[in-house]
């Protein structure tokens, strides 16, 4: 049986081709993940990290309540700007079943809110 040799550019078109479908594959298959989401500053509470946001984008959120306004715990990177008032506020939330640790407001139970000021 005689070897049968690819021209270098069919062989990189074919590699490029699965390449491309696999990454096809991989976003339609793949995992949700959550979209980053910008609202307003409502009110923040340092000494609890209470957190709540409000804005069109926000009322869609898991965890709101029935006036558009979501509250929850921030976590926040060691940089991240204290948030004030009135601020523009990129994050993404989480809902969980339980209350995050150290709290016990029934608003905030089990939302986690990870983001920070928009400059």
């Amino acid at each position: 049986m005689p070897n049968v040799n690819l021209p270098l550019p069919l062989f990189v078109a074919i590699g490029g081709f699965c390449l491309l479908a696999g990454f096809l594959v991989g976003v339609v298959a793949g995992p949700d993940t959550p979209d980053s989401t910008t609202g307003v500053v409502a009110s923040y509470d340092s000494d609890s990290a209470r957190l709540c946001l409000t804005g069109d984008a926000v009322a869609d959120q898991d965890g709101a309540d029935d006036e558009g306004v979501l509250c929850g715990v921030w976590r926040r990177s060691l940089r991240a700007s204290v948030p004030q008032v009135g601020d523009d506020f990129r994050f993404v939330s989480v809902r969980g079943a339980e209350p995050p640790e150290g709290t016990s407001d029934e608003r905030v139970a089990g939302v986690l809110i990870y983001g920070d000021v928009v400059d």
